[in-house]
């Protein structure tokens, strides 16, 4: 698989399957054996570590999450996808915005994938693209 082809597949798994809160969806892009960096210090080894991440943190969210996600910079089996998050815990808003580093094996799925972001209380809108509640 092309690495645009698979990045562009991550971006969109995740903003769809973020508000549902499937934690499958998102785990089937990973490679059995992937790291997935939650922060530089939080490494979590292998698809059932993620799922358990992803788990723990969809049980804190009490409305579905309003999600955007980049289109893909790709270069060679690497691509970056930005991203903006509204979530809520106990229903009150949470902003996210981040960018995640991605490396992809031959099938496209994700080997590495480091995360960067910064998150702030309150509703925050994305700049130059409002999202809407």
């Amino acid at each position: 698989m092309q690495t645009l082809e698979a990045a562009q597949r991550w971006a969109r798994t995740w903003a769809k399957a973020w508000p549902l809160k499937d934690a499958d969806a998102i785990v089937e892009l990973q490679a059995e054996d992937g790291d997935h960096w939650a922060s530089m210090f939080r490494l979590l080894h292998g698809s059932n570590a993620l799922r358990a991440y992803l788990v723990e943190c969809f049980a804190e969210e009490t409305k579905p999450a309003e999600t955007w996600f980049s289109e893909p910079l790709v270069d060679g089996s690497s691509a970056s996808v930005e991203y903006w998050v509204i979530m809520f815990i106990n229903d009150k808003p949470m902003t996210i915005s981040g960018c995640t580093v991605l490396s992809f094996d031959d099938s496209g799925l994700v080997t590495t994938a480091r995360d960067y972001s910064h998150v702030k209380d309150g509703y925050h809108q994305r700049p130059g693209s409002p999202l809407s509640i």
